[in-house]
């Protein structure tokens, strides 16, 4: 008994290291998760994009933007001289806060009177915008308290005399339902998309189907239009579904154009296609398929800022994150939802998507025909 059971656990060990892609699935992509929930999973901010606006242009003015810079929280990547560009970069996503200082502030701040600081947060992402605003109140009053000490007289009722005024623009009540269903839309049409089309295509394979359809007069193109469409078409709805019940019940407002958020979301699917495609060319059967998919999928939802925010991560995830699409479909859905903006905000984020959307589908097309001769 023990020796026939050796016998088919050792013809079972060889047939799995017989099958690199099987060997591949089993160690490398858990190694892969390992790394990137190691380094991903963390809601840290440090160095947040800050610009800033300084009508005074002080000594004290500039003690206060250094203040901001040496602390972990905030980087000042530039200046502005209106307060309509500080929404331009919020908008644009090159900067996550700005604050204005105010003309006066430094012989506000010599004669100990209290001078306000507007500062101004993206609201789209919860979990930033909490942090920052506590940041930037906090980096504020430690540095008034350190102003007051060097003084002598100062009543204790005056102990603060620079109020920063944080205001949470996009969402300003902060709520996770804001973040998370604009997300929860592309990972829906990331993952049905890609992996039903993969399935598809490969149970055709496995049941021998798919070589009764080369002989016939069908095309290649006309078969993996005939056997995605239908994934597109429940993938949508499932969009508008989560889209739907996004706005009435969990009051999500659409402050952008309705009819935008679906081309694009159209657009963001020529990736999701060319991935599932690419799989099913790949894979033999529709287990390695699913597993494959699988192995995609936690990438795409931690590198694409859909979970943790990617200024929380590594520089060198930060940089990886560019080659996940969803990335740039999270900061389409999000910029349209919850921000209002158009083309001429997310421009960079259609070109990317596209160039990435059609280099995926030339290679999985290339891959597919060549499965098929």
């Amino acid at each position: 008994m023990i020796y026939r059971t050796w016998s088919l656990m050792r013809k079972e060990f060889i047939h799995i290291f017989r099958d690199p892609r099987s060997l591949i699935i089993m160690f490398i992509i858990p190694l892969v998760q390992l790394v990137i929930l190691g380094y991903a999973a963390t809601t840290d901010i440090e160095h947040l994009r800050t610009v800033v606006l300084d009508a005074d242009k002080t000594p004290q003015s500039r003690q206060l933007i250094a203040t901001y810079a040496a602390s972990n929280y905030f980087t000042i990547v530039d200046y502005v001289d209106t307060q309509d560009e500080i929404r331009y970069f919020i908008d644009h996503g090159d900067a996550r806060a700005g604050f204005v200082i105010p003309g006066g502030y430094g012989s506000d701040i010599s004669a100990g009177r209290q001078v306000d600081i507007p500062f101004f947060i993206d609201g789209t992402d919860p979990q930033v915008s909490n942090i920052v605003f506590a940041a930037s109140q906090s980096v504020g009053q430690s540095l008034s308290v350190k102003l007051l000490q060097q003084r002598t007289g100062i009543a204790p009722q005056k102990l603060l005399s620079i109020d920063v005024r944080p205001r949470v623009w996009y969402n300003p009540n902060m709520e996770s339902s804001h973040f998370m269903i604009p997300g929860l839309m592309v990972i829906i049409l990331y993952l049905f998309t890609a992996l039903f089309t993969a399935s598809s295509i490969v149970r055709e394979r496995e049941t021998g189907t798919i070589e009764q359809l080369i002989v016939t007069p069908i095309k290649p193109i006309e078969l993996v239009v005939a056997k995605v469409f239908p994934y597109i078409f429940i993938s949508f709805f499932d969009v508008l579904e989560v889209l739907a019940i996004g706005m009435f019940w969990f009051h999500v407002p659409v402050n952008g154009s309705l009819l935008l958020l679906l081309e694009l979301s159209a657009l963001f699917l020529l990736s999701s296609l060319g991935i599932g495609i690419f799989i099913s060319s790949v894979a033999s059967t529709q287990q390695e398929a699913l597993l494959m998919t699988m192995g995609t999928a936690l990438p795409t939802i931690y590198l694409s800022g859909f979970f943790f925010p990617l200024e929380a991560m590594p520089k060198w995830l930060q940089t990886l994150s560019y080659l996940i699409p969803a990335r740039y479909a999270m900061e389409i859905m999000r910029g349209i939802i919850l921000k209002g903006v158009g083309l001429e905000i997310l421009w960079n984020q259609v070109v990317a998507i596209t160039i990435f959307g059609l280099a995926i589908m030339v290679l999985a097309s290339l891959r597919f025909k060549r499965r098929l001769d």
